[in-house]
């Protein structure tokens, strides 16, 4: 590991280091001193005229990849339900698991969460740790993160997998702080390489590339993956593996109390809906939406933005596909007017129907799709619609 450091006995308190850093890293009281900010970007170095600022190289402590082994995954539970997310991260750890020789644990936390646990068993994990207690009926992050931290302790596991759900995205920084090791989040591909690191890969830089992040020297490697990246396993008929109730541990403590509780409506989840069609830039107006609404409809299915129609007010981040909004994963997609950049597509790419529309024949919506128009939407969207109830009405005739 690299830092940047100052040598007080060279430095003159010129501030020309202070003028050239782009990210406001060095403050001068008396002496330059470089703070949190620092990018090791290496201008001050190179600006400094003593040469009071150097580079120093330390050498990351080494852990035992031995002593740390198989894949936990976090199985979120809602009101006596399995969060989806669960699932497909199992299925995701059993391909991890097969490079390794690894076995996959789940971790369980809720209250009344018997029947949750059973479920789980059908998946094909080793153990299911459970932790079972009314204070775990709702989400406190510091009980939560006690149980968690209590049973990685306890079973070492070299992987700790977490859903990107509102829960897991509280849960997983708060682990990785209390173990001082990495925690990459959202990404999109995993691979185990024969070593145990374990490679996250996830957009960066705004989507412009693909990061692929390690943990090498330290353990265990925490992960967030979103809903609809993964692929679910089959369920098996029989039961396999263990279920293992847990103790709360004593620290499992927290100055938050539920006061009263009320049942939000439920909104429509474009992660889980089997037929999307999507409005982009190609939009002139807001009330050019309608007829996205009006052909998502017909079709049994939801409508969806990108982000210019969210940045522009038309509709709310719950609607919007993309690295800040959702992911998804529907049997069909229809794209209305979406230019296709890799912070869209990196979220619906995986699709089993991808249907583009846009009247730019370069434009990168069509490397990713099954079928491509090329056209105006404003000629090709209504007469999509016109044809449907046409054929809507004659089935209803008949």
């Amino acid at each position: 590991m690299a830092q940047l450091v100052v040598i007080p006995r060279k430095c003159t308190s010129c501030g020309q280091c202070v003028a050239a850093c782009p990210f406001g890293a060095i403050d001068m009281p008396d002496k330059a001193e470089i703070n949190a900010a620092c990018k090791m970007c290496g201008i001050c170095e190179k600006t400094c005229p003593e040469k009071a600022i150097v580079r120093l190289e330390t050498k990351a402590k080494s852990v035992d990849k031995q002593a740390w082994r198989d894949i936990l995954v976090f199985c979120e539970m809602s009101e006596g339900r399995l969060h989806p997310v669960g699932m497909e991260l199992i299925g995701k750890a059993h391909e991890l698991a097969a490079s390794t020789g690894y076995q996959v644990d789940a971790l369980l936390m809720g209250s009344s969460c018997q029947q949750a646990a059973e479920e789980l068993t059908h998946y094909g994990v080793r153990h299911v740790y459970v932790y079972d207690d009314p204070a775990l009926d709702f989400f406190r992050a510091e009980v939560f993160a006690a149980c968690a931290e209590d049973v990685i302790r306890k079973v070492k596991p070299s992987v700790v997998l977490v859903g990107a759900t509102a829960l897991g995205r509280s849960l997983a920084p708060r682990l990785s702080t209390r173990f001082r090791t990495g925690l990459t989040a959202d990404c999109t591909q995993l691979e185990l390489k024969e070593s145990s690191d374990l490679v996250q890969i996830r957009p960066a830089f705004g989507g412009n590339i693909m990061a692929q992040i390690v943990t090498p020297y330290t353990r265990p490697q925490f992960a967030t993956v979103r809903y609809k990246v993964m692929d679910a396993p089959k369920r098996r008929e029989e039961a396999g593996g263990d279920i293992l109730p847990m103790k709360l541990p004593k620290k499992a403590v927290s100055q938050v109390q539920l006061v009263d509780k009320h049942q939000v409506p439920k909104a429509a989840n474009i992660s889980d809906a089997d037929i999307l069609v999507v409005g982009g830039r190609g939009l002139k107006k807001e009330s050019d939406l309608e007829m996205v609404k009006e052909l998502a409809a017909l079709l049994g299915g939801e409508y969806a933005v990108s982000r210019p129609l969210v940045e522009k007010g038309w509709d709310t981040n719950a609607r919007q596909i993309g690295l800040s909004g959702r992911t998804v994963k529907p049997k069909l997609i229809i794209t209305c007017g979406v230019s296709g950049a890799i912070q869209f597509t990196a979220c619906m790419e995986a699709a089993e129907r991808i249907v583009a529309i846009n009247a730019d024949p370069n434009a990168p919506i069509f490397r990713v799709a099954h079928v491509g128009i090329v056209g105006d939407v404003y000629d090709i969207v209504p007469r999509l619609i016109a044809d449907i109830k046409r054929e809507k009405s004659q089935y209803a005739g008949v």
